[in-house]
């Protein structure tokens, strides 16, 4: 299945690329995600914990960059992973690019999953999968945006005319943001975003009848 995502975070293109490319700073941000071991640096293993209905699911796995393009702003990024219970696996390729907005940037992510054992049926209707992910982005987007939203670049001080004038401070880049506090990881509950999309398709018949 194929889907599309998009959020914004509150940092110019050049300063959001780099910190969407630091796994390190912002795993923590990602719902139910666990970053557990960096191969290199575009190759790393984490496990990711969802709860679909009443079955509570972990994928262990790895995540690689395939490609980056730092003039472009786009990336492309395969995932594969299997449940720790042996309920079967996933695999996903995505691409994700960055364009201007206002004075942020927004991300745009197209994703295509595969998902394969008893973990399929989990998944199926009522777009339960595309719900779960637009969950864990806008999520993901909140939490960047509550470490990142209030970062300003200082004024200098005043100095007096007789004094030697100070060297202009330069913009905070994405290496000086101070680094984002672990926070255990909670599994994204399936449950109530079925029971959502289940009310919107009722109230669609309604307002169609």
């Amino acid at each position: 299945m194929e889907f599309d995502n998009s959020f914004e975070v509150p940092l110019p293109p050049e300063q959001a690329w780099k910190v969407l490319l630091d796994i390190e700073r912002i795993a923590p941000c990602m719902p139910g995600a666990e970053l557990t071991e960096i191969v290199d640096k575009t190759t790393y293993k984490g496990r990711i914990s969802v709860r679909l209905g009443p079955v509570a699911l972990t994928f262990a796995g790895t995540v690689k960059f395939d490609e980056i393009d730092d003039a472009t702003h786009t990336a492309k990024i395969s995932a594969q992973g299997s449940d720790a219970k042996g309920r079967g696996g996933a695999n996903a390729r995505s691409e994700f690019r960055l364009e201007p907005a206002g004075d942020g940037s927004k991300v745009l992510v197209h994703t295509d999953l595969t998902l394969s054992g008893s973990v399929a049926q989990y998944g199926r209707g009522a777009g339960i999968i595309q719900a779960t992910a637009a969950q864990i982005m806008n999520q993901f987007a909140k939490c960047l945006r509550d470490k990142f939203g209030h970062q300003h670049v200082p004024a200098p001080p005043l100095v007096p005319d007789t004094a030697t004038p100070m060297p202009p401070r330069m913009p905070p880049s994405a290496e000086a943001l101070p680094p984002l506090p672990v926070a255990p990881a909670k599994p994204i509950s399936g449950f109530a975003l079925m029971a959502r999309v289940i009310w919107a398709k009722i109230a669609g018949l309604f307002r169609r009848s």
